[in-house]
């Protein structure tokens, strides 16, 4: 049976990010995967990496030995067959909390030799999942966050494993617009695009996760 670890870095643990990620878990399981998943807006205390260099020293190589609430979850990446991973994207970029576990993954399998480049010789495949209010043609070839994912597809697939990105633009924020202020959008626009296109997205997600557990 194949372990698959899910890390929700966004804060909302039924929304955008959640679903999609809970999608490609759903599928998973449907192939027979166990599936554990973090959100870790809920773990105890944490940081990211705080270049003590711990993983550095020879009793540790490739361990992070900064004790904390993402001990847990690195531990269990590093056993498992398959990470998916997600986070909204919040000023241009991922989450603080998606930075502190990229931070703490990546960084303690960095060798800064010249070979190996990297402690971690136990390649697993990944699924990063990024929602935004942009539009879909930003994560587009050429398009504004282009850049963003193609960094963090490039940095999990070189040292975590081989990585796919799904992306989901133009998302549904809150579900009652009149709540709100928010003149920039239309609400009618918003809740049609999220019926007819997010449910495609969640397609997507599931079958991505029935392939990881294959």
């Amino acid at each position: 049976m194949k372990k698959i670890i899910a890390v929700n870095a966004g804060p909302r643990k039924n929304w955008n990010t959640a679903q999609l990620i809970n999608a490609a878990c759903e599928g998973a399981k449907e192939e027979g995967a166990e599936v554990k998943v973090y959100n870790i807006y809920d773990l105890e205390k944490y940081s990211g990496c705080i270049s003590c260099f711990g993983c550095k020293l020879e009793a540790n190589l490739g361990h992070c030995v900064c004790k904390a609430g993402l001990t847990p979850v690195l531990e269990d990446i590093r056993t498992a067959d398959g990470l998916i991973i997600g986070s909204p994207n919040y000023l241009g970029d991922a989450t603080a909390a998606f930075r502190a576990i990229y931070e703490r993954l990546v960084f303690q399998y960095i060798t800064y030799k010249k070979e190996p480049r990297s402690y971690n010789d136990r390649q697993i495949p990944v699924l990063f999942i990024m929602t935004s209010n942009a539009p879909d043609e930003a994560y587009a070839e050429g398009g504004f966050y282009e850049g963003l994912v193609k960094k963090y597809q490039g940095t999990f697939s070189g040292i975590i494993g081989p990585t796919q990105v799904l992306t989901a633009g133009d998302t549904k924020q809150v579900d009652n617009y009149d709540r709100y202020d928010w003149t920039l959008f239309d609400p009618a626009h918003k809740i049609a695009r999220h019926e007819e296109v997010f449910g495609k997205r969640i397609e997507e997600a599931k079958a991505i996760g029935k392939e990881m557990a294959q």
